[in-house]
């Protein structure tokens, strides 16, 4: 026993720190140490975050064919006339994640949880060709039900309706069964992504999920952003007793950018079906016009060599020369991003960081609470959103030059485990409609100060610091 245990550390040692951050390898390492057995089979469940080889052959493919696709993008994009540091972000993006910026684009931002859900469902009654939906978390109740029928009208009047849902992400909601069997019932086609069937043999490391939430009507118009499709308190009796309800941000978008999204849909729907993308992609023109809104999608996620949404986020972040204001329900940085706000904070730049006072995951939120001292203490501006709501919107503006929105959360596991979709804006108008958002945040948060946050109790600081250690395990 004693000469396997030994065999377990001695092989882990030179085995688990390959490609993979310092961080996440020593917390996997203490914890075989410690646990030589349990920590191997946590290790050998959640120690790999590649997709399979057929999900990965299907991304490479896309890439290849939107390399093709887009090799003359260039002379169509309008000349863009800001800042060199967004055009240089323009360029890191289409590097990493192949989707050009396009021009000609209209952006609304949505900030009601109810207007966001009844937006869509307006759109999706007037499908005249296709509705591709895919989201994180679907739930048929009672806020979601009007999108629910519209999506079973607009399949029995002919229209083309696919849907995808996490397979897990939904899993957890109360009410799964019912949303199944009420799809089963319909004309919809519908898959489970990145689903967990063995009995099917259907298996994969249990925590990579897709997160993206993407609504494309005809090409025409397409939604994006923080929001689930499911009511605001997620069919949780404990949220309905206490009053908690999440607070999301979705984006309403026009243009030659509609196609980007769908292109994404596209991938995962092939992904799950082995349905040929050969017809989308063929019918699919990258256009770019003058006007409006300079839009660029930013996939991320397994599928990708690179973290393209860290890449993003960071680049921003050193580039901006007034100020910074986030929102992200789940902060828990890796060292690159912490040190990117720390050093924006500490060189002049107007830091601001929107959470939520309490958060609805225990480890996660306690994880968070870990990285508030740093940030306070290098100039960074905390605003605690008001329990018992959840601040669950994913979006950030730099300088008066660019706002980003989508699925990403700024944490280790949006950066590496999950597929996500984020969206660069370049444009003053959607940068105002953002910092009108902020605003109201501003007006309902209350600002945590250093000197209180040093105060708090030993417990609650021993609690913050084992939870971070557990973020780290990737």
């Amino acid at each position: 026993m004693v000469l396997v245990d030994l065999v377990i550390r001695v092989v882990v040692l030179g085995v688990i720190p390959g490609n993979r951050r310092p961080t996440t390898a020593m917390a996997w390492l203490l914890c075989i140490f410690f646990l030589p057995y349990v920590g191997l089979l946590l290790f050998l469940m959640f120690g790999n975050f590649r997709l399979s080889r057929r999900r990965r052959e299907t991304q490479d493919d896309v890439n290849r064919r939107i390399v093709e696709g887009t090799r003359d993008i260039a002379s169509q994009v309008p000349d863009y006339d800001g800042p060199a540091w967004v055009k240089s972000a323009m360029e890191l993006n289409q590097n990493l994640g192949y989707f050009p910026a396009l021009g000609g684009n209209s952006v609304q931002l949505i900030e009601g949880y109810q207007e966001s859900l009844d937006a869509m469902a307006d759109e999706i009654s007037r499908a005249t060709h296709y509705v591709n939906a895919e989201f994180y978390i679907m739930s048929s109740d009672a806020s979601t039900d009007r999108l629910f029928r519209e999506l079973e009208a607009a399949a029995e009047r002919g229209v083309r309706v696919r849907v995808l849902f996490d397979h897990i992400g939904s899993l957890r909601v109360p009410g799964y069964r019912g949303m199944v069997r009420r799809l089963k019932a319909s004309q919809i086609e519908w898959r489970r992504m990145l689903p967990l069937l063995p009995v099917k043999g259907q298996w994969r490391r249990p925590d990579l999920r897709n997160h993206r939430k993407i609504l494309v009507v005809d090409g025409r118009v397409g939604f994006t952003g923080s929001q689930n499709v499911i009511e605001p308190s997620y069919r949780k009796k404990r949220n309905v007793k206490v009053g908690r309800e999440w607070v999301e941000l979705m984006s309403r978008l026009e243009g030659p950018i509609v196609g980007t999204l769908n292109v994404m849909f596209a991938t995962d729907w092939s992904s799950e079906t082995e349905e040929s993308l050969e017809s989308q992609l063929a019918a699919y023109h990258w256009d770019s016009f003058t006007g409006g809104s300079l839009c660029q999608v930013v996939p991320s996620g397994p599928g990708y060599r690179t973290e393209n949404n860290l890449r993003l986020f960071n680049t921003l972040l050193y580039s901006a020369e007034e100020c910074i204001t986030i929102s992200s329900p789940y902060f828990v940085p890796d060292d690159s991003l912490l040190y990117a706000i720390t050093t924006a904070a500490q060189r002049g730049i107007t830091v601001e960081l929107f959470v939520s006072e309490v958060g609805d995951q225990f480890l996660v939120h306690h994880a968070q609470r870990s990285y508030y001292e740093a940030l306070l203490r290098a100039g960074v501006r905390i605003y605690l959103y008001p329990k018992p709501f959840v601040l669950h919107a994913k979006h950030f503006t730099v300088d008066s030059d660019v706002a980003v929105i989508g699925s990403s959360n700024m944490d280790m596991r949006s950066f590496s485990l999950n597929l996500e979709v984020t969206v660069m804006m370049i444009d003053d108008d959607v940068v105002r409609q953002m910092h009108a958002v902020e605003d109201h945040y501003r007006s309902m948060s209350r600002e945590l100060q250093l000197d209180e946050w040093m105060q708090r109790p030993m417990l609650a600081r021993y609690v913050d610091n084992v939870a971070r250690l557990t973020a780290t395990i990737q």
